[in-house]
Order: C-alpha cells, then structure tokens, then sequence
C-alpha cells in the first residue's frame, strides 16, 4: 500500500487562519500542532510575515523551507522526528526555538545557529544529544549569544538631585536554565577537550543510527511479505477450485472468510504492537502509518456494507404485502 505523505497545503492553512479572516498573506501567527505533516513546505512564500510557528507534535524529519521567514520570532517544532538543526541562518529576528523531544544526535548542528545573533532560549531537552557528555558546556560556549548579559539599568527617580538605580538582572536561557557569566566562561575554558568529545560520541551515535536505519528498514520488507502471503490467501479463496463450492454455500463461505480475516488481522495486530522496536524517527513514522492503513481498511469497510443494503421485504412469511417506499424500485 503506497502510503500518503501529509504536507501543508493551502487550504490547511487557511483553515488554521480564521483568527486573521482566513487571509495568509499578512499572518503572523499559526499553529500547526497535531496535523500529522510530514514535509514542511510553502509557509516561506505564503506567509512571510509570520512572527510565531507552531508546529509541534507532527512527523516533520527535517527543518526546511522556513529560511526566508525573517520576521520569524519564535519557531515550535517540538516532538517531531528532526535529526540535526539546520536551514535557520535566514531567520533574522529569531529569538526562540523550542526542539523538545525530536532525535538530534548530531550536537554540533548546533553551531549554525551562531548566525541568528537573537536568539535568547534554545530548548533541546529530550534529544539523544542531552546525554553527551559535555553536551550544556558545548551548546554554552558554541552560543555566544546565549549567555548572560550583565543588568539591564532604570533611571526611577530623583531625590534631591540625586539619581536612584534600579538594576535588574536579565539573561538568555538553555533548556529553561539561565546560563550564568561563570557557567559561560568555564564552558570556554574547556571548549577544546569538550569539543573533542562531542565529536567522538557524535560519531558512535550516528554509526548506531545507521544500524536503527538498517533494522526499520529490514522490519519493513518482512512486513511487505507478510501483507503479500496474506494477499494470494485471500485471492486463493477465489480460485477456481472453490467457486462451486461458494455457489453452493455463499454465505457460510462469507461468514468463514470474514472470520479467517479477523483473525489474521488480530494475529497481525498482535504482532506489531508485542514487536520489541526501539524509539526512532522509523518506528514513529512506522505507528503512525499502520494506524492510518487500519483506518482506512476499516473506512472502506463500512463503506462497502453502507453499499451493500439488503433487499427490501415486500412480503411477509404469513403472505402479507408490505407497503415500502423505495425510490426507482
């Protein structure tokens, strides 16, 4: 079964633009949360005006074709299946980005955010990345811009030509922890050796994700031949062979077949779901297209009973014609 890759399209949008008459051009906010997409396409020509993206919970593998949003502000792609940051040096006015929970293991993608100089908090909890070693110095010294900014001052008042001061603190964040001037200097001290080892469990990462990709994509094609046994079973029952025998106990036949369905189906279900996979950007894509396939199988059944409506009763056992109001009959 070819399986549908949800993308934005026009008519989401609008749908999700009622708050701005449904108009597009001059948007600025949208929330694009839950809508199943799995390419991120268009936005960067529809609305160049947008200002706050939400985007979070979908299937969307990779940060793209939001580069020409310059206006963008704050950008929520958070439990997604990306991979590494990329595609966001042309948002100029950046100052947010929320990465919770997708599958970045590659920490020094991290380094191109060094061209959105606003950026002030970066969430990356939740990613295979926040367990390097090292990981909050490396992201620390790599971010210049996320660090502690000194005192933001406020000329109050005046007593007797005296001026009085109010300092208050303020900072850039990293996972919603502040990041002090001493977290910030340390984290230069050692950004050598600290560098050095992101890189290497960078590289055993990525080698382990070479090995999750073989594995999903092995699943799959025993999943494929599986559906495809399943198939000639089902075409078998209609062999030659067996179609004197289904003239002759049609609907015997029919009960036994659907009940042989079920139960592969059960069987299949059964599998799936008791199958030990391991959480990656293939295994969620996987779930969420069996989910899809099941729903449609079971939509196409319902359509097809709605279809097959059983002929009206025009007489009675006793011999009593029954008055039925049926259209064309």
């Amino acid at each position: 079964m070819t399986s549908t890759i949800f993308s934005v399209t026009e008519d989401l949008v609008r749908r999700r633009a009622e708050h701005n008459n449904c108009e597009i051009f001059s948007l600025e906010e949208i929330s694009l949360h839950q809508q199943e997409i799995e390419k991120l396409e268009y936005l960067d020509k529809w609305c160049r005006d947008l200002k706050i993206l939400y985007l979070q919970n979908n299937l969307i593998p990779k940060i793209e074709n939001v580069g020409k949003l310059k206006k963008l502000e704050y950008l929520n792609v958070a439990l997604n299946n990306i991979e590494r940051i990329e595609n966001l040096e042309g948002c100029e006015e950046l100052k947010k980005l929320d990465l919770t929970a997708n599958f970045i293991g590659e920490l020094s993608s991290v380094e191109t955010l060094k061209y959105n100089i606003h950026l002030k908090e970066l969430f990356l909890v939740g990613n295979p990345c926040t367990d390097f070693e090292g990981y909050r110095q490396f992201v620390v010294a790599t971010l210049h811009q996320l660090k502690f900014n000194g005192f933001l001052c406020f000329n109050m008042f005046k007593i007797s030509h005296v001026c009085i001061w109010i300092f208050l603190p303020f900072g850039k964040y990293l996972d919603s922890k502040k990041i002090e001037r001493s977290e910030r200097i340390q984290a230069l001290q050692y950004y050598p050796e600290v560098k050095q080892k992101i890189r290497e469990q960078e590289q055993a990462y990525l080698l382990k994700r070479a090995k999750e990709k073989e594995e999903a994509q092995r699943r799959m094609r025993e999943r494929k031949d599986r559906k495809e046994k399943q198939m000639e079973a089902e075409l078998g029952l209609d062999s030659p062979d067996s179609l004197q025998y289904k003239e002759n106990h049609q609907t015997e036949g029919e009960r036994e077949q659907q009940m042989w369905r079920t139960a592969e189906d059960d069987e299949e279900d059964r599998r799936f779901w008791e199958e030990p996979t391991p959480y990656t950007p293939e295994s969620r894509l996987e779930t969420h297209r069996y989910i899809e396939e099941k729903r449609k199988a079971k939509d196409n059944i319902r359509g097809s009973k709605k279809r097959e409506k059983p002929l009206p009763k025009l007489v009675t056992a006793e011999g009593k014609v029954l008055n039925v109001n049926v259209p064309k009959y």
